[in-house]
């Protein structure tokens, strides 16, 4: 439990390791990878196509943050392994639905992801929509098994938490604002609101699936529940960042596209050097926020170094 953890001694500079957090973000992808390889269907029979289409878009690479972020606050409560990993391997699978449907061209219209052509592009339109419809039903199967948890209420709260993430008032109501906002009129908590529901709202259940798993208590999931709300839009901010300032061949995605269709970010409506000043604000205030689990939070706190670091 959180309360008998001491806070660290050290400033959080001084406390980064890059490496040893790539390491660590490396181990999970792994770790996550594995567990979809071996839940995953294999391509068999007439209906083989959707395998193959599921199997593209879930190994198409990423830096698989949310099952890495599954992980860390799973470690923070002694959580088993098996039951770490299966969580952060539904969550990839709504993750990666959630990039299917989004790259659409009814959504976004995106022909690159992860550098390589979209979904509906390698397959087609319909093939895509199936594939990420697959996914989304996969995660819940995964959570749903009695090898992700010995406890039947872990499990359904966990199923709960994750519905609640990706439904119409989460992940899903993000995307609905976020179709509007090339019309709209949108200010600075317009985004911030949009951000919140498309891109933190599963931040917010990988963080708290670690206190649920580990049968911690309110006060954990509130800490951890606050933390993600930090990262996820350091994460949007840093996101359209990259969107203004870099370039396909580094992000591996479409650049410029939220300025062509006049969609406001923070980006646009701060600026650059004010957007960059606020991620940098609520990183500091992140790492603090996970500061009393001591070293047990070490991923935790330089993750967010990390995303505002980033080229991709």
């Amino acid at each position: 439990m959180s309360s008998s953890r001491s806070k660290p001694t050290h400033s959080v500079v001084e406390e980064m390791h890059p490496e040893r957090f790539m390491t660590a973000l490396s181990s999970a992808a792994e770790t996550v990878d594995a567990v979809l390889e071996q839940i995953l269907p294999q391509p068999r029979g007439l209906h083989g196509r959707i395998h193959e289409a599921t199997r593209y878009a879930i190994f198409a690479g990423g830096k698989r943050l949310r099952p890495f972020l599954v992980l860390q606050s799973a470690g923070l409560f002694g959580v088993k392994s098996e039951w770490a990993a299966r969580t952060a391997a539904a969550i990839e699978a709504v993750h990666t639905y959630s990039l299917v449907h989004d790259d659409l061209p009814c959504m976004d219209d995106d022909d690159l992801r992860r550098g390589r052509p979209t979904t509906h592009k390698a397959f087609d339109e319909a093939t895509a929509v199936l594939a990420g419809d697959a996914l989304l039903t996969s995660a819940f199967e995964i959570l749903a098994a009695p090898s992700t948890h010995d406890s039947p209420e872990v499990r359904c709260r966990l199923v709960q938490e994750l519905a609640k993430a990706a439904g119409s008032d989460g992940m899903i109501g993000g995307q609905m604002i976020d179709m509007q906002a090339p019309s709209g009129a949108f200010g600075t908590d317009d985004v911030i609101l949009l951000q919140q529901l498309k891109t933190g709202a599963l931040f917010e259940f990988c963080c708290v699936a670690g206190p649920i798993l580990g049968q911690a208590g309110g006060k954990d999931e509130d800490r951890l529940r606050s933390y993600a709300r930090d990262i996820g839009l350091i994460f949007q901010i840093t996101d359209d960042l990259l969107d203004e300032l870099g370039s396909a061949e580094k992000t591996g995605k479409t650049v410029g596209k939220d300025k062509h269709q006049g969609k406001a970010t923070l980006v646009s409506l701060l600026g650059v050097a004010a957007a960059r000043e606020k991620a940098e604000a609520l990183a500091r205030r992140a790492v603090q926020t996970v500061a009393s689990y001591g070293n047990a939070a070490a991923g935790l706190q330089e993750l967010p170094t990390f995303l505002l670091t980033r080229e991709s």
